[in-house]
């Protein structure tokens, strides 16, 4: 039995959303009560104590948009690459690392996302992977790192026929033989679904052979309409927009989650939320890669389930939060944008989102959630309660201000030492893991 106390205890329940002095006990992996850190502390004198010196408990946080095999990339400089539009950046770099990347390098791809996850107070991820260097096995190697740092993840392969059909068709395998694998896994900690890179990397036959393998009760997460490449593509191919296409293949729907729909028109936001499907907006991303802000505030406001990512760019959720904020008011020009949407995306949406394949109350300090908690060393110059915490995460906060990441009930991280792996030794791992793609890359 774990109490986390002596600090201000957010807890994202409308019931009691605040504890000045708080505590949360955790007993195995599920929250117990909530109180006063002297009652508790009374109540369970044989509970490890974990003390929040002050600073701020409150739930972890909950990443539904990631790309573990883009974590190599930091500091490569790709010969010849000049990218003149999205699809250059896709070939010229992305598709070039992920069509060079072993499974040894896939394992410690997950090594550095995972300890940044952990340091940043992230212990629920959706990833989104690829490698099309070796790709029978990858999302097991994933699975394994998430296993060994106590992390929660939904994993899925992002299939696609752009290396050719027999790639399309092991990527497809790949996505079912670990949905299998996480069902039969009871530790309430993995997940699958059928990932997909985007429709115009694939063919109906694909879509038809991704069909014929998903079970029922599993969704897709598929890029939508992340560049107007995409949509043109669809629009000359097909003769219909993106997400008619996506329905016509009966993969919208509750399970399903589509990554960025920039380029998306009023009719499909109609077909979106009438099949209750889920969109994650990934900002830093979309602006970083030139391709658009989507109708985001628009999406919100419909009560289209919309979550927020990093899609690689960082594994700081506030560093999410605050671009997503900027953005949206810098391009529509409204001072008043996502002061609402933007924290409803990161502290209730991405719960509401992961809550659709884990069944522990994620997002949430009550009796019964997840034991997901996580201390931030912070100690502001202004007031803070519950009317304002998001503006103190907001102006405030960085992912680097958590010291202690607690995910299941485990503590992964302490007072800023990670306790679930040698730090030093997986980074010198992952220095020669990555040093071997680079050189593969570029000769």
């Amino acid at each position: 039995m774990l109490i986390v106390g002596n600090g201000k205890l957010f807890t994202r329940d409308a019931q009691c959303p605040m504890i000045a002095d708080g505590a949360v006990v955790i007993e195995e992996t599920r929250v117990k009560e909530l109180g006063f850190t002297t009652e508790m502390k009374k109540k369970y004198p044989q509970a490890e104590f974990v003390d929040a010196r002050g600073g701020v408990i409150m739930p972890a946080f909950v990443n539904t948009h990631e790309h573990i095999y883009s974590a190599f990339a930091r500091g490569l400089s790709i010969k010849g690459y000049n990218p003149k539009g999205f699809l250059d950046v896709l070939n010229g770099q992305w598709w070039t690392i992920d069509r060079h990347l072993t499974l040894e390098q896939t394992k410690y791809s997950a090594v550095d996302t995972f300890i940044s996850c952990i340091r940043n107070g992230v212990t629920t991820v959706f990833d989104h992977h690829a490698s099309f260097g070796e790709i029978g096995g990858s999302l097991f190697a994933i699975a394994d790192v998430a296993k060994e740092l106590g992390v929660r993840a939904c994993l899925c392969y992002e299939i696609s026929d752009r290396d050719g059909m027999e790639k399309a068709r092991e990527s497809v395998e790949e996505n079912a033989a670990f949905i299998r694998y996480a069902k039969k896994d009871d530790s309430g900690m993995l997940a699958g679904m059928m990932g997909m890179h985007a429709q115009f990397t694939i063919s109906d036959a694909t879509m038809e052979l991704a069909a014929s393998k998903k079970p029922a009760d599993v969704g897709y997460h598929i890029h939508v309409a992340e560049g107007i490449e995409d949509l043109h593509d669809c629009l000359k191919k097909y003769g219909k927009r993106i997400v008619d296409r996506l329905m016509d293949w009966d993969i919208l729907g509750e399970k399903t989650l589509l990554g960025h729909c920039i380029y998306i028109n009023s009719h499909e936001m109609d077909l979106i939320k009438e099949t209750n499907t889920m969109v994650v907006h990934n900002p830093e991303s979309n602006m970083g890669n030139a391709c658009g802000c989507p109708p985001t505030m628009e999406l919100v406001h419909r009560g289209i389930l919309t979550g927020l990512g990093t899609d690689g760019y960082t594994h700081d959720m506030t560093e999410s939060y605050k671009v997503a904020n900027v953005l949206h008011k810098h391009h529509l020009c409204d001072t008043n944008a996502a002061w609402g949407e933007a924290p409803t995306m990161l502290f209730e949406n991405n719960a509401a989102i992961a809550n659709r394949y884990f069944d522990a109350p994620l997002g949430v300090l009550k009796e019964g959630a997840a034991g997901d908690v996580i201390v931030a060393d912070y100690n502001p110059p202004t007031q803070l309660d519950e009317t304002n915490l998001n503006g103190h995460i907001l102006f405030g906060m960085t992912g680097r201000d958590v010291v202690t990441t607690i995910c299941n009930g485990k503590v992964l991280m302490q007072d800023r030492e990670v306790k679930v792996i040698d730090v030093e030794e997986a980074m010198a791992k992952c220095r020669e893991a990555s040093a071997g793609l680079w050189k593969s890359i570029n000769g």
